[in-house]
């Protein structure tokens, strides 16, 4: 193995307001040396420098304050894995609403100095480039700074395991779907166990609900040509070098139908190999 090979780079980005400072400090709590917005054009020279030193355990925070000069980030990476590195990026993402509410709290202006929510959407739209080859998309928006974490935890922890890994999250479409979603099923088509009494009260994670959703003859064929698609679907993905694939299954209220099929999905794609992580974002509401 070379040396280069052995050094683990995590470059962070992501929205203003959407947590990269709280995940860096994350990364240093986990024991990586940590630089917050390295100017890109130093970044190959730094490469040099991890080459010579004893870090092997690096993550670098970039963001909008880069400049026009961000749109160079592809490029430099692609120069970095000729050389025998792999960086991945980490992306955060928030709500446009999470992020006005932050910023509010904390009375700092936006880095782009526009109004907020004009600052927001410019910041966006500069971002894409960077979000669209990113490694692996957080959504922030619900998340505590103790979630942060071990959610950057479990990304550490599965990334050397196998070329991908597999996040499946149920949710509710009233809450708004996942932003780091990207594959999206709608099971509101399924009997809702909300309209039986007996099992208003639980989620898709109780017995009787699970029971109940699974004996529905629509529940069992859907699950069976699901299945079949995203099996057939994954090879594909790693093929063309995703390493993280996050599913989305939704209901109305995020409570029982998309809770028990996730679950089923979940505990069914594990056995294929692939590291699985299971979520229920909006079982709580």
């Amino acid at each position: 193995m070379s040396a280069a090979s052995e050094r683990r780079v995590y470059i962070i980005s992501g929205i203003s307001g959407a947590g990269k400072s709280q995940a860096l400090k994350s990364f240093e709590d986990l024991g990586f040396f940590c630089v917050d917005n390295l100017p890109l054009a130093l970044l190959e020279q730094f490469a040099d420098h991890l080459l010579r030193s004893r870090h092997k355990r690096v993550a670098l925070g970039m963001d909008i304050r880069e400049g026009k000069l961000l749109s160079g980030l592809p490029i430099v990476l692609k120069r970095l894995r000729e050389r025998g590195f792999k960086p991945r990026i980490l992306f955060l993402e928030a709500s446009d609403a999470a992020v006005i509410h932050r910023f509010s709290e904390t009375r700092h202006r936006h880095p782009l100095g526009l109004k907020i929510a004009d600052a927001i959407k410019e910041e966006r739209r500069r971002l894409l480039p960077i979000k669209e080859i990113a490694d692996k998309v957080i959504d922030t928006s619900a998340m505590t700074l103790g979630e942060l974490k071990e959610a950057i935890s479990q990304t550490l922890e599965l990334t050397g395991t196998r070329e991908m890994t597999l996040s499946i999250v149920s949710f509710g479409y009233k809450y708004g779907i996942p932003m780091d979603a990207d594959i999206v099923m709608d099971v509101r088509f399924l009997p809702n166990p909300n309209y039986v009494p007996r099992l208003r009260r639980f989620t898709g994670l109780h017995d009787g609900v699970r029971r109940f959703v699974m004996a529905q003859p629509a529940t069992r064929r859907f699950l069976k040509d699901y299945l079949k698609m995203i099996t057939t679907l994954l090879p594909h993905y790693v093929h063309e070098g995703k390493s993280y694939l996050t599913i989305a299954i939704g209901c109305t209220g995020g409570r029982h139908r998309s809770v028990c099929i996730t679950h089923y999905l979940a505990k069914t794609l594990s056995s294929s190999g692939y590291p699985v992580q299971e979520f229920h974002r909006d079982v709580g509401h």
